[in-house]
């Protein structure tokens, strides 16, 4: 259950309005769930964050293979049921095989992974675990990525990370017309 009612424009600070206005103008509605739903308590983060998260998720130079499994392995890795179900669908959609989408949500072996799968895997789950990435797993990604490319990597993991930390910590529920299995935690 929410830990906080829905968002309206009354709830948000007079000084903070014209900029949820602007967000929600743009959006069409004011989102009844997912990261903007908590994010929009304060418009200008909302604003600037979820279009960080769109730009990172849609137009950079990492394939859409790539950016989704990235964005599993940080929803995997902060137990994120929200984003793992947005995304795991996603994932299979741009052709990510349906055994590594199914192994990592069920933290088994995943194997056969491309040289790019690998790079996104390693950097992603080092990271995660001990706030570090080492020179060899970060050379691995750099050759595998470029530097754009492994800064793109780097920030959309950060930012998907960012997004399950608001969906969890506010108890945003998962939709009740859902396909994929719940992370087991």
């Amino acid at each position: 259950m929410a830990r906080t009612p829905a968002v309206t424009r009354e709830s948000i600070p007079e000084d903070q309005r014209a900029t949820f206005d602007e967000f929600v103008q743009g959006r069409g509605e004011i989102p009844a769930t997912g990261p903007g739903s908590v994010l929009l308590y304060a418009p200008a983060v909302a604003k600037y964050g979820l279009e960080m998260a769109r730009y990172l998720r849609t137009d950079t130079s990492l394939s859409p293979q790539v950016r989704e499994l990235a964005m599993l392995v940080a929803a995997r890795e902060r137990d994120c049921q929200f984003i793992w179900n947005a995304h795991a669908v996603a994932a299979r959609r741009v052709g990510l095989r349906d055994d590594i989408i199914d192994n990592l949500r069920d933290k088994k072996e995943l194997a056969n992974l491309s040289p790019a799968e690998s790079a996104v895997v390693s950097y992603g789950r080092e990271f995660f675990r001990t706030h570090r990435v080492s020179k060899a797993t970060f050379d691995a990604a750099l050759a595998e990525f470029g530097v754009l490319g492994l800064t793109e990597l780097t920030n959309l993991m950060g930012c998907y990370a960012m997004l399950a930390f608001n969906v969890n910590a506010f108890g945003v529920e998962l939709p009740a017309q859902r396909i994929e299995e719940t992370l087991p935690i």
